[in-house]
This record gives structure tokens, sequence and C-alpha cells, in this order.
């Protein structure tokens, strides 16, 4: 019989690849560029700009390292817990949480290490971001949307039951 691993520890080793991924994209761009260097890809589409970001999500909060860390600690605990408590869970649900538990882990890491997150995926007008910020955003856009899913599937269980 095959061996089943729990939820947390298979979200442990999605998030420990996304970590490796995302600090050795960050050291190739801090060992390649220079703070704010720019490499243009697919101009004006796709660029590489190296940047130290002490701010959140698009540079928002600057200087408030003790919040963002207390915050991702926060997050990380939470979702550490709820997989903890799972025993089977939803591929969106798992996926998304362990994106996010990765995608959040890695950029704790530039904070602590560093002071601040390296930044340096440029796409259009949008604002710089790393692996580390896609995967968080996957991971939420994933959750929100297994909880559309969910609340839509309920909502037509409870309407065939004439609670209306």
């Amino acid at each position: 019989m095959p061996r089943t691993f729990p939820p947390l520890t298979k979200a442990a080793a999605v998030s420990a690849c996304l970590i490796v991924v995302d600090q050795l994209t960050k050291l190739a761009m801090t060992s390649s560029f220079a703070p704010g260097e720019r490499l243009s890809l697919l101009p004006p589409l796709l660029h590489l700009t190296y940047v130290q970001n002490t701010g959140a999500a698009f540079g928002l909060f600057k200087g408030q390292q003790a919040l963002f860390i207390i915050l991702s600690l926060a997050v990380m605990g939470w979702i550490v817990l709820e997989l903890t408590r799972s025993g089977r869970i939803a591929p969106r649900v798992f996926w998304g949480s362990a994106l996010i538990l990765g995608g959040a882990a890695g950029n704790l890491i530039d904070r602590f290490r560093l002071g601040y997150v390296i930044d340096f995926i440029g796409v259009g007008i949008w604002p710089l971001f790393n692996v580390a910020d896609s995967a968080i955003t996957i991971g939420i856009g994933l959750l929100l949307f297994h909880s559309l899913v969910a609340s839509k599937g309920r909502g037509a269980r409870d309407e065939g039951r004439g609670n209306g």
C-alpha cells in the first residue's frame, strides 16, 4: 500500500521547492545587476529591474519591516494550523496554501537577511515583483476561487432544501 503524507508535509515540500527557486532567482539578480539597473526583454511588456523593496506589495508602507514580519509569521502560522487540522483537503486549497506558505517564507527570508525584499520582474506598467510575490498572488487566487465555487455549491444545496 503506497504511503500517503499529511497535507502539511506535502505543502512543506512544495513550499521548500518554491523557496529555493525564489532565492536562486534573487541571487541571480543581485549577482548580475546593480540596484536600479534595468534590462528590457520584450519592450515595453517585460523587463528586469533590480529594486530593494522595504515596503509591501507595490512598494506600499515602506519601512514597516516589523509589521510585515509579524503579518507573514501570523499568516504562515494560520496556514500551518489549518493544514495540520485537515485530513483531506481540496486540491485548490492545498495548492493555494502551499504557494502562499512558500511565497511568504521566501520574502520573509529577505526581510530577516537583508531588511528588504528583492523585486525584479517588470510586466508593462505593473509594479515590480518576484517569484514569491507571484506564488502568493496565485495562491490567494486559488483560495478565493475555491471559496466562490464552494459557496455557490452551498447556495444551490440550500435552495433545494426550500430555505427561501
